[in-house]
């Protein structure tokens, strides 16, 4: 393979990077309701998308062009996720239910001194009472979330989702005055 041969292999591999990338992200900011700065991305990602599969279109012939494509589509696809993890966008609701009694740990009480929002209520679980939790926390703080939940009760029960709507309470007002964990 000459050195020309080997750039436009390069070329077209990331060229497929950035398209995904983009596609990704766009996608993932539509669905968060970033519609504009969505829109203005795909504006780019339509640029390269039309200027890689152009350049393997012009050059069928050459298997490893076509082989580069397809491996930057699938390297972007690794990429655009780890991207949509790093950006972290929206906010995650956790319900969590503990193996201890209310009794025994006050798990909403430390929890709302360390600045989350907590509901929390009595459960009856199997084994008898149980606290039931209702917390709401940025998607960038989730893990950290998660470990101390286990910290404080390694047996604790978890589920997480993503709100599609936040509406009223005292801590939706700290979150848009950007106040949370302070």
């Amino acid at each position: 393979m000459t050195s020309t041969a080997i750039t436009m292999v390069l070329i077209i591999f990331i060229i497929n990077i950035v398209y995904v990338t983009l596609s990704t992200t766009r996608m993932i900011l539509t669905l968060k309701g970033y519609r504009y700065v969505a829109a203005l991305i795909s504006i780019i990602e339509v640029v390269v998308y039309i200027v890689g599969l152009g350049l393997v279109l012009d050059n069928l012939n050459e298997i490893h062009n076509l082989i580069a494509y397809a491996l930057g589509f699938g390297t972007g696809i690794v990429v655009g996720s780890k991207l949509e993890e790093k950006m972290s966008l929206g906010y995650i609701m956790v319900s969590a239910i503990s193996t201890e009694s209310e009794s025994e740990i006050n798990l909403s009480t430390l929890l709302r001194e360390e600045g989350y929002g907590v509901t929390s209520w009595t459960a009856n679980g199997l084994e008898g009472a149980r606290q039931a939790l209702q917390i709401l926390t940025p998607r960038k703080d989730e893990v950290k979330l998660y470990s101390r939940l286990k910290e404080i009760d390694p047996k604790i029960f978890i589920i997480a989702y993503e709100p599609k709507t936040i509406h009223g309470g005292f801590w939706v007002k700290r979150v848009r005055r950007g106040k949370l964990f302070s």
